[in-house]
This record gives structure tokens, C-alpha cells and sequence, in this order.
């Protein structure tokens, strides 16, 4: 590992950053931003992708020993937009006396976190994949002296990020949580879901993501088809029906502004939601037919929003930290 000098700016950084230290590749921390005693923003350069990340860290309210790491990952927009865990939900007030770092990447909107195989005209180079299993993790475990254990969880399309990324770097997450998430993504209806997302909503192209619709990539990062690599690794997945539950009316602070945001939530989040169900329930199928044991929660009712997410993380939280020794 090698260590660069360290650039803290005005406001401080802990002792533990002053040593700033480079990935494998050349990624390095290009600088530390200290909101607070326990927030900071670390700035990451990825090689991969030639541009510096914004990087949002809580450190534990106790860090006398080496701690774990959750890595907390945004949905479709990456927390670029309005739609965060920050905004949306108490997650870091809930996980701010759990004895770990969450670590939460800005960036990333519409890309699956994936590695794309083609640079896009308005999604950029994406190698998400690269960046959080490969460069990410030595600057954080090297930065913050963690114990070296890590759990991820994700919503919606980070859903099937977690998943696809466990099978991709066996043994670095000791567990995961898809809230909301599809596992499968390769057969003919799912790309239509993947082009979606990545097309109709992130205005980016499949073709530089997969490729053509039969290309072997699609298959090759699909996390239902190789569903047999999440053997080992601690498995929580949630889902609603797409049915209007409680966060779903008017007033609820969790929930879209205005009645046209209530009647967004309910009809598109609702479709949305049915549809990730369909995938959670093939997934649970899968996986007791390989024998690999997971938790599902299926709620009766519950639309692809916020509120229900930040319900399945607290209700997640002993299967995501008991193999991390919390």
C-alpha cells in the first residue's frame, strides 16, 4: 500500500486520515473534507474511471478498536439527486451507535453500479464494479484502520448491485441487504426493465452497458444466474407488493410531495415494486433449491419507496452485522 501526503483542509481531519494511501491500481484520496467529529466526505480518485468520487463516511461513536464497514449504496440516482438514504431516511442516525463505518459513494446515477463496457455519451465511463470492490475498499480499510469484515446493502437497482457484487468478489462482504432489488437481469423481460431504468429514466444506451440484448455479458453479471456464489455470505432481501401501505398517502414526510407525488408513488412505485416482488420471490426459489440459506421479508402491502426501505434496513440490521462480529 503505498501512502501519500496528506492534504487536510481547513476544518481537520482525523489522525487516522492523515496518512492517505492509494489502491492497488493507483486510486488515491485526493482529499478529506470533516463535516463533524463523526461525518467526513473523502474525496477518492478512481483509475478506473479517471475522476475523483465524493465518498460519504460516518465513523463509529466508538473507534478505541478497529471497526467493520457497511457500505451503503444509493439507488438509481446515485445520491446525486434528491434521493438519498441522507435525505430520505434516519438510517445514519439509526446506525450512528452501531459500532460501524458506513461508507455511502456519491456518484454512479444510472449505471447499475456496474462496469459498462463502452465509455457513454451522457452516463460517462462507468467501472462501479472495479471502484467498490477493488480500489474503494484498501483506501478504507488503510484510512480508517477497519477490522477488515464488511457487509453492503443497497435499494432498488443497488438491490441487484449488492448481490451481482458479492458474486464478483468472494469473500469481501460477509453480508448483504437487497431492499427491493431484482436479481435477474438477463433474460428478454428484465433487459427490458434494465433498459428502463438506464434509457427512459438515465437517457445512457445498454449498448455501451452489455452490449447487444445477446450478449454474453448480460448473463455474466446477471446475480440470479450465478446465484450458487452467494453461498457464504449472510443474505437479507425485502420486498413490498406494490399495494398502497402506510407510507403511501398524504402528509408522510418519507413519502412524494403533493398529491401528483402520492399518485406518482402509488402508480409507478407501485409497478415498480410488483415487479421487484415477481424477482424476490424467483430469487427465494432459487436459493432454497441450492440450498443457501437467506432471509426474505415479503411484506402485505408497500409501494418502491422510502419509507419501507428504511423499515427493512433496521429490520435487517442483525442479519447485516452479526457476521461482523457487532
Amino acid at each position: 500500500m503505498n501512502v501519500r501526503p496528506a492534504v487536510a483542509d481547513e476544518l481537520g481531519v482525523p489522525g487516522e486520515l492523515q496518512a492517505y494511501v492509494q489502491s492497488p491500481n493507483g486510486s488515491y484520496v485526493e482529499k478529506v473534507r470533516a463535516v463533524d467529529d463523526q461525518h467526513l466526505y473523502v474525496f477518492v480518485h478512481s483509475a478506473s474511471m479517471d475522476k475523483t468520487v465524493p465518498v460519504q463516511v460516518q465513523r463509529p461513536d466508538d473507534t478505541s478498536a478497529p471497526r467493520p464497514v457497511l457500505y451503503l449504496l444509493n439507488g438509481a440516482g446515485g445520491g446525486e439527486d434528491l434521493a438519498s438514504w441522507t435525505l430520505k431516511t434516519d438510517a445514519l442516525q439509526f446506525l450512528a451507535d452501531k459500532k460501524v463505518n458506513v461508507v455511502t459513494p456519491i456518484g454512479g446515477s444510472w449505471s447499475y453500479y456496474a462496469d459498462w463496457k463502452h465509455p457513454d455519451p451522457v452516463l460517462g465511463v462507468n467501472k462501479w464494479k472495479t471502484f467498490l470492490t477493488e480500489e474503494l475498499p484498501p483506501i478504507i480499510d488503510a484510512g480508517l484502520g477497519t477490522n477488515g469484515k464488511n457487509s453492503i446493502a443497497g435499494i432498488s437497482t443497488s438491490g441487484t448491485t449488492v448481490l451481482a457484487l458479492s458474486e464478483a468478489a468472494p469473500g469481501l462482504y460477509q453480508s448483504a441487504a437487497s431492499y427491493s432489488g431484482c436479481a435477474e437481469i438477463s433474460d428478454p423481460v428484465h433487459q427490458q426493465l434494465v433498459k428502463v431504468t438506464v434509457e427512459t429514466w438515465g437517457h445512457g444506451n445498454t449498448l455501451n452497458m452489455y452490449g447487444p440484448l445477446d450478449d454474453p455479458a448480460w448473463a455474466a453479471n446477471d446475480p440470479y444466474v450465478h446465484a450458487d456464489k452467494l453461498r457464504g455470505v449472510a443474505l437479507y432481501i425485502s420486498n413490498g407488493n406494490g399495494i398502497p401501505g402506510r407510507y403511501d398517502y398524504p402528509g408522510e414526510p418519507r413519502a412524494l410531495p403533493g398529491l401528483d407525488g402520492i399518485a406518482q408513488q402509488i402508480a409507478i412505485g407501485g409497478v415498480i415494486e410488483a415487479a421487484t416482488n415477481i424477482c424476490a420471490h424467483k430469487l427465494a426459489e432459487k436459493l432454497g433449491g441450492l440450498g443457501i440459506p437467506a432471509q426474505f421479508k415479503f411484506r402485505d402491502s408497500g409501494t418502491h419507496s422510502w419509507g419501507y426501505w428504511q423499515d427493512d434496513l433496521k429490520d435487517s440490521w442483525p442479519v447485516i452485522s452479526a457476521p461482523l462480529g457487532i
